[in-house]
C-alpha cells in the first residue's frame, strides 16, 4: 500500500528528473575554509574532503612540506588551496595565516581548529612547567588564536567553527600522565560552548568534535617519561576497545563529521560536542 497520492508521485518523478538533469551542487561551493594541522591525519582528511565539496582551503601546518603535499592533491583534482607555514602557538603567525587566507580567497566561512599535540606524558609531580605550557599553548591557546583572528572575517556572512577536542578529558581519564593534554581538551569544549553563545548573534556556529582512537601520527609528538608507570592503575577492558568496528577509526570518518558541521546541513547545531569513537569511551 502506497502512502503517496498521484500528485505526490508526479512531483517526486518531476523532482527526480530535474535532479538527474542538473549536476549536484557541492555542499561548500563558493566557501573558503582554513584548517590547522592540515598536513596529516584528521586535518589532512578534512581539508581534502572540504575541497571535494567545493571549498577553497588554506592549509595551516608547522610542517610545510606535508601541507604542500595536501595542496598538490587538492589542486590536482581541480580544487584551490594555499599553504600557510604556521606555529599555532604563535599569535602573530596565526593572524598572518588568517589574513593570507582572506587575501587569497576574498572571504572566510569555515574554521577547523584541529592542530594539537599529545605533549609530554608524565606524573603531575614531575611534569615541568615548560612541558605543561607547551601542551596548553599549542592545544588551547592555538585554538583561541585561530578563532579570535577569524571572527572579524566570519562576522561578514556568518560561518562555522569546528574544534578538535578528544574523548580524553571529557569522557575518558585513563591516559595516565596526560594531565596537560586532558586539561587542554576539556578546556577546548568549554571554550567552544562559550564562543557558541557569544558568536550566535553573528550567525557563527561553534562546535567541538571528540574523537577516540584514530589512525593518525599524533604519537610522533608524544614523549612519555619512565615515571608514568608509577602512577598507572591496571585496567582490563572487554575484548575490542572500539565496540562498533573493533579497530581505531579512520581520519576520513572524522572528516565526514567535520564536513557536516561545516555546511548548512547543520545550520541549527552550535555549542555541541560530538563524540566519534565507535563507543570506545562508553566502556
Amino acid at each position: 500500500m502506497s502512502l503517496f497520492t498521484k500528485d505526490d508521485k508526479k512531483a517526486e518523478a518531476s523532482t527526480g528528473a530535474a535532479a538527474n538533469a542538473a549536476p549536484r551542487r557541492r555542499r561548500l561551493e563558493g566557501k573558503a575554509a582554513i584548517v590547522t594541522g592540515a598536513g596529516s591525519g584528521i586535518g589532512r582528511a578534512a581539508a581534502i574532503r572540504m575541497a571535494e565539496e567545493g571549498a577553497k582551503v588554506c592549509l595551516v601546518d608547522l610542517k610545510e612540506r606535508n601541507a604542500e603535499a595536501v595542496e598538490h592533491i587538492i589542486t590536482a583534482a581541480g580544487g584551490e588551496a594555499i599553504v600557510a607555514d604556521t606555529d599555532v602557538s604563535d599569535p602573530a603567525r596565526v593572524e598572518a595565516a588568517i589574513l593570507s587566507a582572506v587575501d587569497a580567497f576574498g572571504r572566510l566561512d569555515v574554521v577547523f581548529a584541529n592542530a594539537g599535540i599529545n605533549g609530554t606524558m608524565a606524573p603531575i609531580e614531575t611534569l615541568t612547567p615548560e612541558q605543561w605550557s607547551h601542551t596548553l599553548s599549542t592545544n588551547l591557546s592555538g585554538t583561541f588564536y585561530i578563532v579570535k583572528y577569524a571572527i572579524p572575517h566570519l562576522k561578514e556572512d556568518g560561518g562555522s567553527i569546528v574544534v578538535t577536542s578528544s574523548i580524553n578529558g571529557n569522557r575518558k581519564f585513563k591516559n595516565f600522565g596526560g594531565a596537560a593534554y586532558s586539561a587542554s581538551k576539556a578546556a577546548q569544549v568549554a571554550f567552544a560552548k562559550m564562543a557558541a553563545l557569544e558568536l550566535a548573534q553573528y550567525r557563527i556556529r561553534v562546535n567541538a568534535i571528540c574523537p577516540g582512537a584514530i589512525q593518525t601520527n599524533i604519537g610522533e609528538n608524544t614523549q612519555q617519561t619512565d615515571e608514568v608507570q608509577s602512577i598507572e592503575i591496571p585496567i582490563k577492558y572487554p575484548k575490542g576497545s572500539q565496540p562498533l568496528a573493533h579497530r581505531a577509526g579512520r581520519p576520513e570518518q572524522v572528516a565526514d563529521l567535520v564536513l557536516f558541521l561545516a555546511c548548512d546541513e547543520s545550520s541549527h547545531i552550535t555549542g555541541t560536542e560530538v563524540y566519534i569513537d565507535g563507543a570506545e569511551s562508553l566502556l
